[in-house]
């Protein structure tokens, strides 16, 4: 675990936010255990074998979690937007999602990198 990626979580000014961003980061490392973490463009991101994985990105009312090399991966319309190659969720306050489920996306997303 990146000591920066830590610090930006618990710095996130709203606890729902940091709940969110904790959850988030557990998924990618379940599914990514060696997974290299780093704060890059002020967020952080996810990486296995220098690729990026995953990335998670905050703004005043939300927090989004985009997973990369998603093409193949058959994602919920409803709660996943963009373009084919990589997929962003979008969660506000009150929001949940799977670990599971996300952790499984994650995973089979990752294993071609």
């Amino acid at each position: 675990m990146n000591q920066e990626v830590t610090d930006f979580i618990e710095a996130l000014k709203e606890p729902w936010q940091q709940e969110l961003s904790a959850g988030l980061r557990k998924a990618v490392q379940g599914a990514i255990p060696d997974a290299q973490e780093r704060i890059q463009y002020k967020k952080p991101h996810f990486l296995k074998n220098g690729k990026y994985a995953a990335v998670i990105s905050t703004s005043k009312d939300a927090v989004s979690f985009t997973i990369f090399n998603a093409a193949a991966l058959e994602l919920p319309e409803d709660r996943f937007d963009g373009p084919p190659e990589r997929k962003t969720m979008k969660l506000h306050q009150g929001d949940s999602f799977d670990p599971g489920q996300l952790t499984s996306w994650v995973k089979a997303a990752s294993e071609a990198l």
